[in-house]
């Protein structure tokens, strides 16, 4: 098959999802396919090359011109809306790479939409997050869960979130998007159950499957040295926590739970810092930026136990398929798609969402309990080598293979949607400074 996958980061420029479309698509080419992936043009990078067998083209995007768009120009995201730039781009690749299956990853799609035909490439989109119901991408209102979308709230929270210029251009982009999109996909893939049933994929038009996210085979042996990094880490084994460094995370659930702990191991972080990143630790806590992955899974091997205490609806928690598959217990909240990853009990804890009294103890316990952990750790192997890539991708392959066997919907039904797509691109844009990025979650 010629795959071609949308996604609009790619290393050098690396992060979680950044990471799971690499392995992919590496993993694909290696198993015989032609392997293409369009993401969006940075600076100093090359518009064009191969690297590990996988095809990279990078596409200049129309929204890149306004500066004031982004508030780090190295990360320019795809907006959520058909941008121009990143359409022709996508023109081109079609027309000369005869690509059967488009695989997006997030709000590339909707620079692909005014090009879906009934005799073109078959398209599934995976959700790694909320994106599909939810402008923000995490289904958070006011600290907590929100209960669903509406005009007037949602309105409220993209401007909090993107600030009222550039939050009201994505609260109606993203609506009249997701709209064309459910119409025009030929699978969802949900990487949880979570992410499923929060974006109303049951009872909806467009057929879905659960596909989780994938961990590399080798994962465990990816620990370098990384020297510079890892000498920082304390000399004795420590309760580990990756990821954002914010309150949708956790994070001061965990801080507040470490707090009233006495004779605890040190606690370690290592994420990216954030708006809304605690500016002070308590005592014996251990705060990093920006490592690179190799440095974080030496880092798990020197661990003791993991945690990922999240209080908004998680798609999913590759972090802890990293500690499971490092051999470590963890302790996660019960938020969104990490039950689908954590047996309570069998491969770790779980605990209610902003429950730091219930963190401090489950932290106590595991602490305390070294036939608990290893029974623990034990299970989290067993687990995690269920989402290992050697399981998981053939049935992304059987995805691709199953879109392209079934009949095509009527042409002038995916013309109509894809020119109403198409439309969606003449939003006009301001070049004003905003207080987010689209893709900042």
């Amino acid at each position: 098959m010629r795959i071609l996958m949308l996604a609009q980061f790619y290393p050098p420029v690396i992060g979680g999802e950044e990471r799971h479309v690499r392995d992919l698509a590496t993993i694909l080419a290696r198993r015989g396919h032609w392997v293409g992936v369009a993401t969006i043009w940075q600076e100093g990078l090359p518009e064009r090359e191969v690297n590990e067998g996988v095809n990279i083209f990078r596409i200049r995007s129309l929204t890149q011109r306004w500066r004031g768009l982004y508030s780090d120009a190295g990360r320019s995201h795809a907006p959520p809306f058909p941008d121009p730039g990143l359409v022709a781009g996508l023109r081109g690749i079609l027309a000369s790479e005869r690509i059967d299956v488009v695989h997006a990853h997030n709000w590339l799609v909707h620079s692909f939409l005014p090009l879906k035909r009934a005799d073109g490439p078959r398209l599934v989109v995976s959700l790694h997050d909320l994106s599909l119901v939810c402008a923000t991408k995490t289904a958070m209102r006011g600290g907590g869960a929100c209960s669903g979308p509406g005009v007037a709230k949602c309105a409220v929270c993209t401007s909090r979130h993107y600030g009222a210029a550039k939050g009201s251009v994505t609260l109606a982009a993203n609506w009249a998007s997701a709209m064309v999109e459910r119409r025009l996909v030929d699978r969802f893939l949900a990487v949880s159950n979570a992410v499923a049933v929060s974006s109303r994929l049951p009872g909806g038009p467009t057929p879905y499957e659960i596909v989780p996210n994938f961990v590399r085979d080798d994962i465990a042996s990816l620990h370098g040295e990384a020297d510079d990094f890892v000498e920082r880490l304390p000399k004795d084994p420590f309760i580990l926590y990756v990821g954002d460094l914010r309150r949708f995370k956790g994070v001061e659930v965990l801080k507040e739970a470490y707090a009233g702990l006495e004779r605890v191991p040190p606690l370690v972080l290592i994420g990216r810092k954030c708006q809304d990143t605690p500016t002070r630790w308590p005592k014996n806590v251990h705060a990093f930026h920006d490592w690179p992955h190799p440095a974080i899974m030496h880092a798990w091997s020197r661990s003791l136990i993991g945690v990922l205490p999240s209080i908004g609806p998680e798609a999913f928690g590759i972090v802890l398929l990293e500690a499971m598959a490092s051999g470590k217990p963890v302790i996660a909240s019960t938020a969104g798609g990490i039950p689908d990853v954590v047996e309570d009990n069998v491969s770790g804890l779980l605990v209610r969402p902003g429950d730091p009294r219930g963190l401090a103890q489950a932290i106590r316990a595991l602490v305390d309990d070294e036939p608990l952990r290893r029974r623990l750790a034990a299970g989290a192997l067993r687990k995690a080598s269920t989402f290992k890539a050697s399981n998981v991708v053939p049935r992304i392959e059987a995805v691709y293979r199953d879109v392209l066997d079934r009949k095509r919907p009527a042409a002038a039904t995916i013309d109509r949607f894809a020119s109403d797509s198409l439309a969606a691109s003449r939003i006009p844009l301001k070049s004003t400074k905003f207080s987010r990025d689209w893709g900042q979650r």
